[in-house]
């Protein structure tokens, strides 16, 4: 039972808000201890799956880079481009966004996008650069409406395209927890009827994003934010 004490310190840590990295660490090295393991075993295990998850590594090199981008104008050249494009709004630029993360999730090429690699680098700045062009300054809440929508365009874009690649995880899952019921599917079933469920995904959200360039004339268009 005393295993159980690597719970009890993640509980704590995410209660006082400690550094999510810093309390799954800690969290691993008490429950290592109390299992009886000496810190050099657990420093190896931590190396073990480190070696194994080789793309964490890739994550730890991507982050850097993509933070030098940033402070050398990498959001400030994403909105220069918006400026000259005409046409654009806040829906058309998500939505185009979102085809093109759909499909890329479908051919299973899920690393093409993601939050910190596109979303909150480019995605975000290119919405708010396209409302401003159209708006002028915009006031907090449809600065931070738009980022909310621009993050939403990857998750739900990427969690109905993956399904249509048969070599993903959620479809072997699906298909275990299927198999466990008494029912037997293959993979490449699941993955037909993804197309569909994907189609209707980007139908309904795509109307949602035309919703949200009507509600930003609303909150965003000069002298509506001050009513």
């Amino acid at each position: 039972m005393l295993t159980l004490l690597g719970v009890a310190v993640v509980v704590v840590g995410f209660l006082v808000r400690l550094n999510p990295l810093l309390v799954i660490a800690a969290s691993a090295l008490v429950t290592g201890l109390a299992a009886g393991l000496d810190p050099l075993a657990i420093l190896a295990a931590f190396g073990k799956a480190f070696n194994d998850s080789r793309y964490v590594s890739v994550i730890w090199l991507v982050l850097p880079v993509i933070g030098l981008l940033e402070r050398y104008g990498l959001q400030d050249r994403a909105r220069m481009l918006i400026a000259r494009l005409r046409g654009v709004t806040v829906g058309r630029l998500l939505l185009a966004y979102f085809a093109a993360r759909q499909v890329s999730a479908s051919l299973g090429l899920t690393s093409l996008g993601g939050h910190p690699q596109m979303v909150r680098p480019l995605i975000a700045p290119m919405a708010e650069a396209a409302a401003e062009k159209e708006f002028g300054e915009l006031p907090e809440q449809a600065r931070l409406r738009i980022r909310a929508n621009a993050a939403a365009v990857d998750n739900i874009a990427l969690f109905f395209g993956e399904d249509v690649f048969i070599a993903i995880g959620s479809i072997l899952l699906i298909k275990g927890f299927l198999q466990q019921s008494g029912v037997n599917v293959q993979p490449f079933e699941l993955s037909v009827w993804a197309i569909p469920t994907a189609l209707l995904a980007f139908l309904i959200h795509g109307a949602r994003l035309v919703l949200l360039d009507r509600g930003l004339k609303k909150t965003a268009a000069p002298g509506e934010a001050d009513r």
